[in-house]
C-alpha cells in the first residue's frame, strides 16, 4: 500500500530521472514550488488534484486495484502480443 511519504519519494525520483529541476517541474505541472518541495518530503496533508497534476506531468499515472487485483481506475496496460500469432 502507497502512502503520501512513498509516492513524494517517487515522484522525486522520476523528476531526476527526467532530469528537472523542482521549479521547473512545479511550473509544469502548475503547482507552486513549495507545493512540489512539500510533497517531495511525503506532507500528508497535500491535495489530490495537484498530485495528480505533477503525475501527469511527468508522465505518469495513478492506478487503483481492488484486493483481488482487478484494476478500477488508471490504465491496464495490455499484454504484449507475440509477433508469430
Amino acid at each position: 500500500m502507497l502512502d503520501v511519504a512513498t509516492i513524494g519519494q517517487i515522484i522525486r525520483d522520476e523528476r531526476k530521472e527526467l532530469g528537472l529541476r523542482q521549479d521547473e517541474l512545479a511550473a509544469a505541472s502548475g503547482v507552486g514550488l513549495r507545493f512540489l518541495v512539500e510533497l517531495e518530503r511525503g506532507k500528508p496533508t497535500v491535495r489530490m488534484g495537484k498530485v495528480l497534476d505533477v503525475l501527469a506531468a511527468l508522465g505518469c499515472e495513478l492506478q487503483i486495484k481492488r484486493p483481488d487485483g482487478i484494476v478500477i481506475a488508471g490504465r491496464v496496460d495490455e499484454p504484449k502480443k507475440d509477433k508469430a500469432e
